[in-house]
């Protein structure tokens, strides 16, 4: 165990990742049918509130409110998120459409239209000696903001996919997503602390219930015999494509935090805080947004695009750290 360790750390590869993988597989060759097919889609409505529960009752309002004075920043990092990455998302989505299956080129776009990661974000900005209130607020803002943009984004420009920003979809993201975050915000006086104090019990609840999400998601895609349409070459080009986009958006704004003058610890928040995405608030949205369509498939850009990012950034976080203390 201690030698699988090493090696994971070695390779940057997170532990996650081999979950991710391992309940991929699970979900290919032991999917849920009939009657459990039901019972795993109540679990993950419940998974999904106790998630963004957990997220609202570990944010602090604070810090939120501090970070948003830095306005130069938020607003880079704001832009790289939902003008920048939807821009490039587009241009790949029609680039793309020849060659893979249509669910997939709008899983392209789509991960192009989420939130910024709160966790990942926080930490590598940590690890490279950056500015991590700024980080938090940028994370945390991104997110909020999110769970409405992210369905306006994908009406707007996938009006034909199924998904969008109407009533339904709105109604349903209130009471998965927002109303278990603002329940989270309310008790926080009471149990933020307890909370905080128990991060690897929050971690396993938080991460287990993506792991549950993405079962279901994956698994229903077996059922529908969605997954005939996935070829070797399919999964390269969305391979490819991904990190093509993620250089892009950290060579844009690492130049763009230079000639606006931010200092290297800024940088490095609006770097990592502006090329991440969401698989925590992603997925469950593609849930709402995506009914009836092929979720497994829409989703796989963004589990891969989500891995590329960790691996990068570890690398980046790395090589920040490097730099001589000021």
């Amino acid at each position: 165990m201690a030698l699988l360790r090493s090696l994971l750390a070695r390779f940057s590869i997170d532990p996650y990742l081999l979950l991710l993988i391992g309940t991929v597989i699970l979900a290919l060759l032991l999917p849920a049918r009939g009657a459990a097919q039901g019972i795993a889609e109540m679990a993950v409505t419940l998974a999904v509130g106790l998630l963004f529960f957990l997220y609202g009752a570990r944010l602090s309002a604070s810090a939120v409110w501090a970070g948003i004075a830095h306005w130069r920043l938020q607003s880079l990092v704001l832009a790289s998120t939902f003008v920048l990455f939807p821009l490039l998302g587009l241009a790949v989505y029609f680039l793309a459409g020849a060659w893979v299956p249509h669910d997939i080129a709008i899983g392209l776009l789509y991960l192009c239209l989420l939130p910024s990661t709160v966790q990942s974000s926080i930490a590598f900005t940590s690890i490279a000696r950056g500015n991590v209130p700024a980080a938090l607020c940028s994370a945390s803002v991104s997110n909020l903001l999110g769970v409405v943009l992210t369905p306006i984004l994908v009406a707007w420009l996938l009006p034909a996919s199924g998904g969008g920003f109407s009533m339904g979809a709105i109604e349903d993201i209130a009471l998965q997503i927002l109303l278990p975050f603002l329940a989270g915000q309310a008790l926080r006086r009471w149990i933020g602390g307890w909370i905080l104090r128990h991060r690897t019990l929050t971690s396993i609840a938080d991460r287990g219930s993506i792991l549950l999400v993405v079962y279901a998601a994956f698994s229903a895609g077996v059922v529908a015999g969605v997954w005939s349409s996935l070829s070797v070459p399919d999964f390269v080009i969305v391979l490819l494509l991904s990190t093509l986009m993620l250089a892009i958006v950290i060579a844009i704004t690492t130049a763009l935090s230079r000639a606006l003058g931010f200092s290297t610890e800024d940088e490095i928040a609006i770097v990592f805080c502006g090329s991440k995405k969401s698989m925590a608030s992603g997925i469950p949205m593609a849930t709402i947004l995506f009914a009836g369509h092929a979720v497994g498939l829409i989703v796989l850009p963004l589990m891969l695009f989500h891995q590329i990012q960790l691996f990068v950034c570890a690398t980046l976080a790395r090589r920040y750290a490097k730099r001589p203390q000021a």
